[in-house]
């Protein structure tokens, strides 16, 4: 899970509840200071376990460098509730983005969207379903779908155990797991903030999006007939897809892995000024 490296706000960071046609949700905005005319509008959207604060390092960057910028906790993530039963496929989930997207920043003209890890699979589908609404789509450490092999049966083994046994059982195990591939332990307010992230999620929500991540449809020929321009960002360590999948990827949208240095599946969180650069280049190519 992306693991902040502090928890105060830049003060330039709006918090709402952004009201759509799809419900409320929880949103974190920032506009440039300095221009009355930003390059563009860009949406950020969260992954598996993570949340709209993934991106907070990122949001004063990007806006600094002339974005108008938001990002949201998608249905049943940590602030934004997911009221019994919710539309939780990953179609219910870009139709999510969609209707953020349109509350926030209208549809006078398009929108940037950054997909990290199973938010890239939301965007994607988003992208598919409504391609005029977007100017480009980043897939930042995601993938062309759900993980095949071993991380396919882990994702559906963590749906399990959410079901069965509860999101603390859930969270434990997975940080388990971290310690066990050498990550380091955070420090005690950080694993705090993260424990409460986790168990504010709603366990429906969640244990969806565990199976999405074994489940979603490769959209890969469904992306390059779209019309939208497609990159792919990964850390130079990201361990989720692996590298092999994620270069195959980029080859058939005509396009080749931009590798952040120094991050791993996070880079946002890890690297956000490499980030910011990366993603200005994108946009203004």
């Amino acid at each position: 899970m992306s693991t902040p490296k502090k928890l105060k706000l830049h003060p330039s960071i709006r918090r709402s509840t952004t009201e759509t046609v799809r419900g409320t949700f929880a949103t974190w905005s920032c506009a440039p200071q300095d221009t009355s005319l930003p390059r563009g509008n860009v949406i950020l959207v969260p992954g598996f376990t993570g949340s709209k604060d993934d991106f907070a390092e990122l949001l004063p960057l990007l806006a600094n460098a002339g974005w108008r910028v938001a990002t949201y906790d998608q249905r049943g993530q940590f602030e934004t509730t997911a009221d019994p039963g919710a539309d939780l496929s990953l179609a219910g989930f870009a139709a999510d983005l969609v209707a953020v997207t349109g509350a926030l920043f209208g549809g006078d003209e398009r929108t940037h969207v950054v997909g990290h890890s199973l938010g890239g699979l939301v965007a994607a589908n988003a992208v598919v379903d409504s391609p005029d609404l977007w100017a480009s789509l980043t897939l930042m450490c995601s993938g062309p779908g759900g993980f095949d092999g071993a991380k396919g049966r882990e994702a559906l083994d963590g749906a399990l155990l959410i079901e069965t046994e509860g999101l603390e059982a859930a969270y434990w195990s997975r940080a388990r797991r971290a310690m066990e591939r050498g990550q380091e332990p955070p420090s005690e307010q950080i694993e705090q903030f993260l424990l409460e992230r986790f168990m504010a999620n709603s366990p429906e929500s969640l244990a969806a999006m565990a199976r999405l991540l074994a489940t979603a449809p490769d959209r890969t020929a469904d992306l390059a007939g779209s019309g939208v321009k497609v990159a792919v960002v990964r850390g130079e360590h990201d361990d989720a897809w692996s590298h092999a999948a994620q270069d195959e990827l980029a080859a058939a949208l005509d396009t080749s892995v931009v590798v952040l240095r120094q991050s791993a599946h996070s880079p946002a969180v890890e690297a956000p000024e490499e980030t910011r650069d990366a993603l200005v280049r994108i946009w203004m190519s």
